[in-house]
């Protein structure tokens, strides 16, 4: 739920209209918080995503690097109630640093479901999803629609259809 995600260089109104359904789950979910942060740099431009996508988009120490305002405090205020609060820094869609941390996590505490909410439902929660059902066969996966907004409203549906092949639970 990074700035450039929502009203930035890449954002979109319905990435603008899910952020009251993403401050509300993050209040009302028990459990662990984690968050993935796309994270890039200056040599943006000559990255194989920057050839794809052309758009400089989430640089790091830049507006639109950093999270939404009112989620962060959102985040914050939760972190400050004992839940515990995860970020991950990630170059790419999605993050093997997560997936090997629920592993972890699976293993010390059972983890009974994972979650998935944020921007881009095509992108970056799709390569979410499938690397950790990789990671974690067995754990279910769901992953909130309400929450979620892709780079057009077709490729979130596209999206949410082909989780769901793969297993992923929609809501």
């Amino acid at each position: 739920m990074q700035n450039d995600f929502i009203s930035g260089v890449i954002g979109t109104k319905e990435a603008q209209q899910i952020v009251p359904n993403v401050i509300q789950k993050i209040k009302a979910f028990d459990g662990c918080l984690a968050v993935t942060q796309d994270t890039h740099f200056d040599d943006y431009l000559s990255t194989q995503e920057g050839f794809n996508l052309p758009i400089p988009h989430c640089l790091t120490g830049g507006h639109g690097h950093k999270i939404d305002d009112d989620v962060w405090r959102a985040l914050k205020e939760v972190n400050k109630q004992g839940r515990e609060l995860k970020t991950f820094i990630k170059q790419t869609f999605g993050s093997t640093e997560l997936a090997e941390w629920l592993v972890l996590e699976d293993a010390q505490y059972g983890i009974e479901s994972i979650t998935l909410i944020g921007v881009c439902t095509d992108i970056c929660v799709i390569s979410n999803a499938l690397i950790i059902k990789a990671f974690l066969p067995n754990v279910p996966i769901v992953v909130d629609a309400s929450c979620c907004a892709g780079v057009s409203p077709e490729r979130h549906l596209n999206a949410l259809e082909v989780m769901k092949y793969c297993h992923i639970n929609i809501e």
